[in-house]
C-alpha cells in the first residue's frame, strides 16, 4: 500500500526538480519552416536590389575611380586614379553651367508641378459631374511614353512649323526660336517636363485629400472660415506628409530627367540646356572617344544629391514623428 503511494511521489519530484521542458520537435520544425518561408519571400527582392541597384552603383563608383578607355573597359585593366576624374569634372568649363541648369530645372519643375497638381487636386475634390472623366484625361501625359511626349513638344515648339508659333502669329506676336535660341531652350524643356509631371502630383495629392475628414471643413464653415482659410488652416497642414513624399519623389525624378532634354535640345544650343544627366551621357556615350570615368563621376554627383535629400526627408519625418 505504501509502495504504491511512493511511486507517484517520486515521479512528481523528478518532474519538478528536472530541467525546464523543451519545445516538441514538431514545434521546432514548424518554426524553422517559417523562417525558410520568410527567406524565400525576401530572396527575390534581395536578388533584384543586388542585381539592379547595388551592382550598378558599385560599377559606377569603380568607373569614376579608374581611367577607363574603350580597350580597358573591355579587358578590365583600367588603372586606378582615385579622385582624378572628379577633379577633371570640377575643372571642366561645363560644370558651372550644368550645375546652374540642373538647379533651375529641378526647382522650377518641382514647384510648378506641385502647385499646379495641388490646385487641380483641390478642384477635383469638389466631386462635380464629369470630375472622374476630366481627372482621367489629365493622366494622359503621365501615361504616354517619354519619347512620344518629347517628340510632340519638339513638333509643337518648332520655329517654322510649330503650333505654338502659329498661335503667337495669330495674335500678332513674332516667332520664337524655342529650341534653337540659348535664351529659350531651357525654358522649353522645363515647360515640357512640367506638363509631364503634373498628373503624378494630381493623383497623389488627390488621394491625400480623400483622407481628410469632411467634418473638419463643416466645422470651419460654421465658424465663419472662408475657402482660403479652410485651405490654409486645414487642407495644407493635414496634407503635409503626403506633400513631403510627393516632393521627394518628384525631386529624385527631376534630377535624373534625361529623355526629354536629349530628344528636344540635346543639351544645346551651346550647352544652354545641359544638366548633369545629359552631361553625364554626353561624356560617356556622346563622343567618339568616350570619357567613362568623368561621365560616371557626374552620375555619382547626382546619386549623392538624391541621397542627401532623401536623408534630410527621413530626418525631418523622424523629428515630426517624435514631436
Amino acid at each position: 500500500m505504501s509502495h504504491m503511494t511512493q511511486v507517484p511521489h517520486r515521479r512528481a519530484v523528478r518532474h519538478h526538480s528536472g530541467a525546464a521542458p523543451t519545445a516538441p520537435p514538431r514545434a521546432r520544425r514548424r518554426l524553422t519552416s517559417q523562417q525558410w518561408a520568410a527567406w524565400g519571400f525576401l530572396a527575390p527582392v534581395t536578388l533584384y536590389l543586388v542585381l539592379f541597384y547595388a551592382y550598378p552603383l558599385y560599377r559606377n563608383i569603380d568607373l569614376s575611380l579608374r581611367n577607363y578607355t574603350v580597350r580597358s573597359f573591355v579587358q578590365g585593366d583600367a588603372p586606378f586614379t582615385g579622385l582624378a576624374n572628379y577633379r577633371t569634372v570640377l575643372d571642366d568649363p561645363t560644370f558651372s553651367p550644368a550645375l546652374v541648369h540642373t538647379v533651375v530645372f529641378t526647382a522650377v519643375c518641382l514647384f510648378s508641378q506641385y502647385a499646379i497638381g495641388l490646385a487641380l487636386a483641390v478642384f477635383f475634390n469638389q466631386r462635380f459631374r464629369l470630375s472622374a472623366t476630366l481627372r482621367a484625361l489629365f493622366l494622359v501625359p503621365w501615361l504616354l511614353p517619354l519619347i512620344v511626349s518629347a517628340s510632340t513638344w519638339s513638333w509643337m515648339l518648332n520655329s517654322d512649323s510649330g503650333v505654338v508659333n502659329a498661335v503667337l502669329h495669330a495674335v500678332g506676336v513674332g516667332p520664337v526660336n524655342w529650341l534653337t535660341a540659348p535664351g529659350w531652350s531651357l525654358a522649353s524643356v522645363i515647360i515640357a517636363n512640367i506638363w509631364i509631371g503634373v498628373p503624378f502630383n494630381l493623383v497623389v495629392l488627390h488621394s491625400g485629400l480623400q483622407s481628410i475628414p469632411a467634418s473638419l471643413y463643416e466645422a470651419a464653415a460654421l465658424d465663419g472660415a472662408n475657402a482660403w482659410q479652410r485651405f490654409w488652416r486645414i487642407t495644407f497642414p493635414l496634407l503635409r506628409p503626403v506633400s513631403a513624399i510627393t516632393l521627394l519623389l518628384g525631386l529624385v525624378y527631376t534630377l535624373k530627367v534625361f529623355d526629354i532634354i536629349w530628344i528636344m535640345t540635346k543639351g544645346g544650343p551651346a550647352d544652354s540646356s545641359t544638366t548633369f544627366a545629359t552631361w553625364s551621357y554626353q561624356l560617356g556615350f556622346g563622343n567618339l572617344l568616350p570619357a567613362f570615368g568623368p561621365g560616371a563621376a557626374v552620375g555619382n554627383l547626382l546619386v549623392v544629391a538624391a541621397l542627401v535629400f532623401g536623408l534630410v526627408y527621413v530626418r525631418v519625418q523622424r523629428k515630426q514623428g517624435l514631436s
